[in-house]
């Protein structure tokens, strides 16, 4: 008996998650299932924990059955070890750089109270989301579906706090740093850039809030880049500088990681300063979807009607349609979408069948935005794991 059959053959026996069969159906590994057992933090719900330092935690995806994810709930992604609790009184956010004429300095009330405020929905990712699922299996969190979440945040305007500091025309880079620290000096400091572009556009926030409540300690409070689109990887917790950069931001971060070969995918919003020969930084997520309220080995009746709920995704295009099979991808229908909340946030659908006969219905979904794409059948795979949207497979039994 190999390592994956034992595990099915004695789960009962061990402390496993409740998600147990619905990792062995996606494949995850073996490590990812034995160790994904259900942990609360504080001030959190019990998430599927993926390492405990960092804290990498997950949500389970029946938390994505409404269309914004609690906040107890949010997935937890951090890179460093190190996490103060941020006093929000005492906190200060600088704003300086080369590429900047003024240097600024501000608390959290006067952030508040000098510019406009700003709300908006929008989905915030983790880059490696799913990389459980690759086949080849790669290094890294061994993510499965609930990397992932959508939520109304509130704050300022990026672009706004950077007008009022005055940008050089050398300007090339937004540069971030949080206040979290590695546990060794050799550990690289996690610092990101964006481009410029990016940084001016009027949804890029500093946040503050999200879902009417002041950030979480473990989601970034007291103030966090809100990056619609944009994988998380962007998205800085904790933020303590910004910096405008006359040069490319040289660092571990961006130079190495979160990076794919050139030409895996056609990103629509590419990083054009940060590109070399060889790969380009990952940018905005891929067209996606989620099946909520229904799980692997799920029981059913034949004769009565049966919903199909979930939600779906993209880089902010918006989502066109969503379609359903049940019997593996050999027929298709249309689902029916909810509530469109704006065009970075989840989008969700349902979808409603009355199984006609005895046995197992093979119950898929295909999402497309309104450029026309739409999720794979087949994993395009990269080696850091990254934009895996092949469409989720969940077996029903019907009787």
């Amino acid at each position: 008996m190999d390592r994956r059959s034992f595990l099915l053959a004695t789960a009962g026996g061990f402390a496993l998650s409740p998600y147990w069969r619905e990792a062995v159906a996606a494949g995850l590994p073996d490590g990812a299932i034995e160790s994904g057992v259900l942990d609360a933090l504080p001030g959190k719900a019990p998430l599927i924990k993926r390492s405990f330092r960092p804290p990498n935690y997950e949500t389970p995806v029946e938390y994505f059955d409404q269309a914004l994810t609690p906040n107890r709930a949010f997935f937890v992604r951090w890179h460093l070890s190190d996490i103060p609790e941020v006093n929000a009184t005492t906190w200060r956010l600088k704003v300086g750089g080369p590429a900047l004429n003024t240097p600024l300095e501000y608390s959290l009330d006067e952030l508040k109270k000098s510019f406009e405020p700003v709300e908006l929905v929008a989905v915030c990712q983790c880059s490696g989301s799913r990389r459980g699922l690759s086949d080849p299996h790669v290094p890294g969190v061994e993510w499965g579906y609930g990397a992932v979440g959508n939520a109304r945040w509130k704050g300022v305007r990026l672009r706004d706090v950077l007008n009022k500091a005055g940008l050089k025309k050398e300007i090339i880079e937004i540069a971030f740093d949080g206040a979290d620290q590695a546990s060794s000096p050799a550990t690289p400091d996690f610092r990101k850039s964006i481009p410029v572009a990016k940084a001016l556009d009027e949804n890029t926030l500093l946040a503050w809030e999200m879902n009417g409540e002041p950030l979480p300690h473990m989601n970034g409070a007291p103030l966090r880049v809100i990056l619609p689109g944009w994988t998380a990887t962007y998205w800085m917790k904790k933020l303590v500088t910004i910096e405008a950069r006359d040069k490319p931001l040289d660092t571990f971060w961006m130079t190495t990681a979160y990076r794919v070969p050139k030409g895996t995918f056609a990103f629509t919003d590419r990083f054009l300063s940060q590109e070399s020969d060889a790969s380009t930084p990952i940018t905005e997520m891929v067209v996606n979807s989620v099946i909520t309220n229904v799980k692997e080995g799920g029981k059913i009746a034949v004769g009565r009607d049966t919903e199909v709920r979930g939600v779906a995704w993209d880089g902010g295009f918006g989502i066109r349609d969503v379609n359903v099979s049940i019997d593996g991808g050999r027929t298709w229908a249309m689902a029916e979408l909810g509530e469109d909340l704006g065009r970075f946030s989840f989008r969700p659908w349902k979808y409603r069948f009355k199984p006609d006969r005895a046995g197992d219905y093979i119950v898929m979904a295909r999402a497309a935005n309104r450029q026309g794409m739409a999720q794979t059948f087949d994993l395009v795979f990269n080696p850091p794991g990254y934009h895996n949207n092949v469409m989720q497979k969940i077996t029903l039994s019907a009787a």
